[in-house]
């Protein structure tokens, strides 16, 4: 599953995950970010990070906040994540 990220500013990745099932639902881990010129927004939410290290510090607490977290369909953990990375990105959280 795919999340694009669009800045309007610097930088646009495409930021991505694993989802896996396992004993208790599924898992998402494994974030991932690369740069590109085109972000997929059909399939995502458009983001700003200013520079490589945003990106990672990101990446990272993406990892930390669903790392025990599961999920009972893939459709909830897009949304979850969707909402995650919208939440993030806007100063929510």
């Amino acid at each position: 599953m795919y999340l694009s990220c669009s800045c309007l500013g610097k930088m646009h990745y495409q930021v991505g995950w694993t989802t896996l099932p396992g004993l208790h639902g599924l898992s998402v881990s494994e974030f991932r970010a690369e740069p590109t010129e085109t972000p997929d927004t059909q399939r995502g939410v458009a983001v700003e990070f200013s520079d490589d290290a945003e990106c990672a510090a990101f990446l990272k607490a993406a990892e930390a906040e669903f790392a025990v977290r599961r999920f009972s369909n893939a459709a909830d953990a897009f949304d979850t994540v969707k909402a995650y990375v919208i939440a993030r990105m806007s100063g929510s959280s």
